[in-house]
């Protein structure tokens, strides 16, 4: 007999028999609160109609247009729509299946545009399983670890995370621009440095967000050496962040924006946006796959646009971010193990400590199963999986959220009973 590969762990034992709004079904009748939405993936809920009419009816038309052989009008709606949301000068689009290669087209043209080999990454970040993706993935080793050799000229420099060294967010950031200054003057010579790029807000590193500070201090120094800044928006793009773009937040533009997961509510697609002048200058053939825009990604994809604009999701994700953010605090405050609560808009974070301060996995894992038992589905992330994260659907109202709160409430209490406090 055949089966998964036993490293295909579920995080949850729920074997899923239907989705509906910011609901999944299990097999056995039971409703489940999802607050992984496929891990930031189904923006617009599970199986909103829009979408799944347009699907329906593209699937009878045109299943797939090959768009390196020909051309199909789903892709060129979704050209137009993601131009009335890209920032002003990112005018050229390359598009690819998943996050992990929509990355490394972004790091393969930041290479041949630049002519320079290295890129910089942020400690903590993550930006796929793929082979280059890995080798600049420093968020966890489970990511990167037992297929050496990674690809070479990738540089580590730190980012900003407050809570971990045990600063204000301003010493942080002061720390993280001076060290990339001193990475630049020992390690990789902006002669040498095609780009750096960052997640507005780590993912799997902790759901930890940038600043504008941090955020301008990459941009001018970008500028000034003559390397590219690359956006890595495959989890906090399209609404997620109470912001169309999480970048939205700081007040910079990326020279090559990267964007995936909520952009075509569970279908698989990503791309890269950036200026036409940028993207001339990739190699001729360095762009391609057989599967990129596929015409039902692609139909799925101008719904999940329409319905993000429609339902106004994006304010949607800042107001009801706000509500679930106080609830968490407000659990926090109650719960010594509880040592940050975090994030932006629906994108949103617990971490949780032993009494010296240390990195707490276990008690994490019992709160998350707990919340299992209280209807309530969640992941974890972290280098430790000491955070537990909620991402769910941007279409989650009022009684959406306090009813997570409170099965959140009753999983902590649960997870953390018997727990030495912090």
């Amino acid at each position: 007999m055949t089966a998964l590969s036993p490293h295909l762990r579920q995080a949850t034992p729920v074997v899923a028999a239907r989705g509906e709004g910011v609901h999944l079904y299990g097999e056995d009748g039971r409703r489940y609160l999802d607050f992984t939405a496929g891990i930031g993936v189904t923006s617009t809920g599970h199986c909103h109609p829009k979408v799944v009419a347009a699907a329906q009816e593209q699937v009878g038309t045109l299943i797939h247009g090959q768009y390196t052989t020909v051309m199909h009008q789903p892709l060129r709606r979704l050209v137009d729509k993601l131009g009335e949301v890209l920032p002003a000068g990112l005018d050229s689009l390359f598009f690819t299946n998943s996050g992990s290669e929509a990355v490394e087209s972004a790091l393969r043209l930041a290479r041949q545009a630049t002519g320079r080999p290295n890129v910089v990454v942020c400690h903590g970040g993550f930006h796929g399983r793929t082979v280059a993706a890995a080798s600049m993935t420093t968020s966890g080793i489970r990511f990167r670890s037992g297929f050496s050799p990674l690809m070479s000229g990738v540089v580590v420099t730190p980012f900003p995370t407050a809570y971990r060294y045990g600063w204000d967010e301003e010493t942080a950031t002061r720390f993280a621009l001076r060290e990339l200054d001193y990475t630049l003057q020992t390690i990789s010579s902006p002669a040498d440095t095609a780009a750096i790029i960052v997640e507005p807000v780590l993912g799997e590193g902790g759901y930890v967000p940038a600043n504008r500070a941090f955020m301008e201090g990459l941009r001018e120094r970008a500028d000034r050496h003559g390397f590219l800044l690359i956006l890595d928006e495959v989890q906090t793009g399209v609404g997620r962040t109470g912001r169309f773009w999480g970048h939205d937040h700081f007040g910079v533009t990326p020279d090559i924006l990267v964007t995936a997961k909520g952009l075509a509510s569970g279908f698989p697609l990503s791309g890269i946006a950036a200026s036409e002048e940028l993207m001339t200058k990739a190699w001729p053939g360095s762009q391609g796959g057989t599967y990129g825009a596929n015409a039902v990604a692609c139909a799925a994809a101008c719904a999940t646009l329409d319905v993000v604009r429609d339902e106004k999701l994006v304010e949607n994700a800042e107001a009801m971010g706000k509500r679930l953010r106080q609830g968490l605090e407000a659990v926090a405050d109650r719960t010594p193990g509880i040592g940050d609560v975090r994030g932006l808009g629906l994108m949103l974070a617990t971490e949780f400590v032993t009494e010296d301060g240390s990195p707490d996995p276990e008690t994490a894992a019992r709160v998350q199963r707990a919340a299992i038992d209280e209807g309530l589905l969640l992941l974890l992330c972290g280098a430790w999986n000491q955070v537990v994260r909620m991402i769910p659907a941007l279409v989650i109202d009022e009684a959406g959220v306090d009813e997570g709160l409170q099965a959140w409430a009753n999983a902590v209490e649960a997870g953390t009973s018997g727990a030495s406090g912090r």
